[in-house]
């Protein structure tokens, strides 16, 4: 691999879609474990669901990363009161490696009139002298989510671990809903970018039902002023936590610095409509300050980070080793059609014991156990070879835009004809719990395969009332040699996995109320109706790393 990568935010951000993370506003009350509100019962919110080696808050969500002077600095926006909005400041975490973790105090909490109710999303920028700065959403009233942008600097730029920041008086807020502006709808400042003696800044918003992305430019990163035109917009209802940056040429892995000019760049939107995260690929016309999607229709047709639980997502540039993070890192596939993104290799650090199973024939109908190691924290690889692809089901193209459905409909325990075939992981030993990773393998109207990936939680669980959905996404892959990979991060209550090295991502949270901890069982199954052969697959046990107070 590559020396310089992008990265999508620390360990911790691979949490963001469970922890409503971000700029998510509206509370789904089904995803918030810590709180063990009515639809996650509190018999089943215990130290053994609780994640291992995914950095996870005391409670609550998670917020911008960020690089300087030797340590990771993650954000989160916290309520010391309670798992409710309301209260929210920015807590602090700092990492040496992004995998262990020391909380500090409180980063940022309301001190001024610009955010004396609230203080939201925003993202960290380094200056070009170095100094870094932070743009993030206050609420300045009491009655109303009145949002405006406040800046931020460190108090003392020479402490490594910024553990104070001060927000002058003098400019702050830095930018206000005016000229139309919905002052309810104006949030989630970007990483700033500078080219050609301004930087820019974007904040999301919606006007009737488009969302945009509005910019902002400025000279001195103190007193900034809308451009006429939002650098993009479509309609899709409002855009949370919009993202903007470049992306290296499709033969390499490397990051680039949200200032550093490039080809391609990648927008990205957290819609409130659906509460799932959007990406297009295109080019930037920094002259017009204008985005445009290599797609035409890929407002309405866009590709997503994650086809599971995750919302409200931040990638940072990394500086140490070029790449871009959250903490996966993400690069551009060769094609330059989408993104590919895989675990941080730091991730390594904490494999374990492992156990290897090789050329493993899995007749239809059968499946086997995993064993020799503790699977309830656990990396796992996998490569399947499929003896045939000539009795993949039809695929009826009313799905061709909701493989989520498609899931619903064709889940891990429907025999097909190529598939499902994949894991069952936090699986009881009677089978009773489990939750599907698995592939199924369709082919259109012109004969070509068409791969669905989907995580089945709808067994993960025995307790009643959880929010239990499938998730699902189709795989850009060329399948016609049979061969397909997975990889499964199993952590406790969480289950994130890549398929076909990453072209396809899924996070999944799931509760389980019998396979836990060393009742947790990992299992490989073959529901289709040809053989399906393991050409490889190794299993470590994951150790837990330091989280001092996180």
């Amino acid at each position: 691999m590559g020396t310089r990568q992008r990265v999508l935010a620390p360990w911790a951000v691979l949490l963001l879609a469970l922890q409503l993370a971000g700029a998510s506003h509206v509370i789904h009350r089904s995803l918030e474990a810590e709180a063990a509100p009515a639809s996650v019962p509190a018999s089943i919110v215990s130290p053994l669901l609780r994640t291992g080696y995914h950095f996870q808050p005391p409670m609550n969500w998670i917020n911008a990363p960020m690089y300087y002077k030797g340590w990771y600095h993650l954000f989160y926006q916290y309520n010391p009161k309670g798992a409710v909005w309301g209260n929210i400041v920015w807590a602090h975490s700092v990492s040496r490696d992004l995998i262990n973790w020391i909380a500090l105090e409180p980063a940022i909490y309301p001190s001024i009139p610009s955010d004396q109710y609230g203080c939201w999303s925003g993202s960290a920028t380094m200056l070009k002298d170095g100094t870094p700065a932070i743009l993030y959403t206050g609420i300045n009233r009491p009655d109303i989510n009145y949002q405006v942008q406040v800046v931020a600097f460190p108090k003392n730029a020479s402490d490594p671990l910024l553990r104070e920041w001060e927000k002058p008086a003098a400019y702050n807020p830095v930018a206000a809903p005016v000229g139309g502006i919905n002052a309810t709808q104006f949030r989630d400042p970007t990483t700033a970018w500078y080219a050609d003696g301004h930087w820019r800044m974007l904040v999301g918003s919606v006007r009737d039902a488009r969302g945009m992305a509005l910019v902002y430019r400025s000279r001195d990163f103190r007193t900034w002023r809308k451009a006429k035109h939002p650098l993009h917009s479509a309609l899709t209802g409002m855009w949370e936590c919009p993202d903007f940056f470049p992306v290296s040429g499709p033969a390499l892995r490397d990051g680039l610095d949200t200032s550093e000019a490039a080809a391609k760049y990648v927008l990205k939107s957290s819609l409130d409509l659906t509460r799932y995260d959007y990406y297009t690929i295109g080019s930037y016309d920094k002259r017009k300050d204008r985005y445009y999607p290599d797609n035409t229709n890929g407002d309405y047709h866009r590709l997503r980070y994650d086809y599971g639980n995750f919302y409200a997502s931040k990638t940072f540039y990394d500086p140490a080793k070029r790449r871009r993070a959250i903490p996966r890192k993400i690069w551009l596939d060769p094609t330059g059609k989408q993104l590919l993104q895989w675990p941080i290799e730091e991730v390594e650090k904490l494999r374990g014991k492992p156990v290897s199973v090789g050329a493993k024939v899995v007749k239809p109908g059968q499946h086997f156990e995993v064993t020799g190691l503790a699977t309830y924290q656990a990396d796992v690889e996998v490569t399947f070879e499929i003896s045939s692809l000539e009795k993949a089901e039809p695929f009826d193209p009313a799905y061709d835009n909701d493989a989520q459905k498609l899931c619903g409909v064709k889940g891990a325990d429907v025999k097909g004809g190529v598939g499902p075939f994949g894991l069952w992981v936090l699986a009881s030993a009677d089978l009773r719990e489990k939750t599907a990773v698995f592939f199924r393998v369709f082919k259109d109207g012109y004969g070509k395969p068409k791969v669905l990936m989907c995580t089945d939680p709808t067994k993960s669980s025995l307790s009643p009332d959880l929010y239990k959905p499938t998730f699902a996404g189709f795989v850009d892959t060329d399948i016609s040699s049979g061969k397909i990979g997975l990889r499964s991060l199993i952590d406790r209550s969480v289950v994130e996995s890549f398929g076909a090295g990453g072209r396809t991502c899924i996070l999944s949270r799931v509760y389980p109320s019998i396979a836990v901890g060393k009742e947790a069982h990992l299992y490989v199954f073959n529901n289709g109706g040809v053989d399906v052969k393991v050409s490889s697959l190794t299993a470590w046990e994951m150790k837990k790393p330091l989280m001092n107070g996180a």
